[in-house]
């Protein structure tokens, strides 16, 4: 297990980029602390795999330096690096038992036999495997075969850490919450520095401790799933974690005022900075019905069990608001409020309004 640096690190696929849009990651600066569990998520092509491929060393960064507990391994192969990998297709021999997939790591590093027959039973009962052990691995079922390609990357214990890239991806849905809760039990009981890399953003929230958004090559937010859903630094990260998404609303500043299609709107905190494209972020969970604030016309209605998503407009700005309200009618007339301490100005995309006290 690790502490993993990532210093000034920058990555481009051209040989001689010129600007920053030549490089797939932008400048990243990162610390991953001994035994955490951590996500990389963000859209298709947004750079996960890539900074994954170049903490594995799959991949040399064109700039900057990645360290294991302050060691510079930034020119090390991956066979020096002393970490594991489960991909998103499970990796392990058809024509060999559960048991012997399971050992092939450890015999590969001649530990003694005894050593390898404790340390496969432990992680099969972990994985809830132990009666599949004299079974070939081509008679285990898709979500079987992912649990002995995860059980491969956590047998040793010698690893500096283990990376996840994209693991669920081929799992039948109804399938992948159990494996989910499984790596979330086999994290804390192992305690291994754990990297995540996804695109889902529920898989990222129920592993992670600390997840890391990205978006076009740059970190966006780095924070707890809590504090990316109540306060995101970044309209990009508003949109993309929850669901719905936070409502993004085009915003003018008046005299000291922010107003979104002409209602005044009553900020968390005061605004900072100036200029630039300004957007009030709401989240529909924080958008109430009342009978006076922002007049809106109800256009959907959706029922999702508890509560039900309100898709309204507000002059030309669609808004969405998750209530009790399930009786509403497309075409009716309301008032739409927003919850204060939950309503935030962004400029140019970034965060632009001091936190509520």
């Amino acid at each position: 297990m690790a502490k993993i640096t990532l210093s000034k690190l920058r990555h481009s696929y051209m040989p001689n980029p010129s600007s920053d849009a030549d490089y797939a990651l932008k400048e990243i600066d990162l610390d991953w602390t001994d035994g955490g569990a951590y996500a990389l998520l963000g859209p298709s092509g947004c750079g996960k795999s890539t900074l994954l491929n170049i903490i594995s060393g799959l991949l040399v960064p064109s700039e900057g330096r990645i360290l294991f507990d302050d060691k510079d391994v930034t020119d090390l192969p991956p066979d020096q690096r002393n970490i594991a990998q489960v991909f998103q297709f499970p990796v392990i021999y058809d024509t060999m038992t559960v048991r012997d997939n399971l050992a092939f790591p450890l015999r590969n590093r001649n530990v003694p036999e005894d050593k390898v027959a404790a340390r496969v039973a432990e992680i099969a009962e972990m994985l809830e495997v132990t009666d599949m052990l004299d079974t070939r691995a081509s008679h285990l079922s898709p979500d079987n075969k992912q649990k002995i390609s995860m059980g491969r990357g956590l047998v040793r214990d010698d690893v500096n850490v283990v990376m996840f890239d994209e693991p669920l991806t081929v799992i039948d849905p109804h399938l992948k919450w159990k494996l989910r809760s499984k790596l979330k039990e086999l994290h804390q009981r192992v305690k291994a520095t754990m990297i995540y890399v996804t695109h889902d953003q529920t898989e990222a929230l129920t592993f992670a401790d600390q997840v890391v958004v990205m978006q076009a090559g740059e970190i966006v937010q780095i924070g707890t799933p809590v504090e990316l859903f109540e306060r995101p630094q970044h309209t990009f990260v508003g949109h993309f974690i929850g669901s719905p998404g936070m409502n993004i609303l085009p915003a003018v500043e008046d005299g000291g005022r922010v107003l979104f299609e002409g209602s005044t709107v009553t900020l968390e905190g005061p605004a900072t900075g100036a200029g630039g494209k300004t957007e009030v972020g709401i989240r529909p969970e924080f958008v109430g019905i009342s009978d006076t604030g922002i007049p809106a016309r109800v256009t959907k209605v959706s029922d999702i069990g508890r509560h039900a998503v309100v898709e309204t407009m507000v002059g030309d700005t669609a808004v969405k608001a998750v209530t009790d309200h399930a009786n509403l009618t497309q075409g009716e007339e309301i008032h739409l409020s927003f919850r204060p301490d939950q309503t935030r100005l962004y400029r140019d995309g970034w965060i632009a309004t001091e936190a509520a006290t």
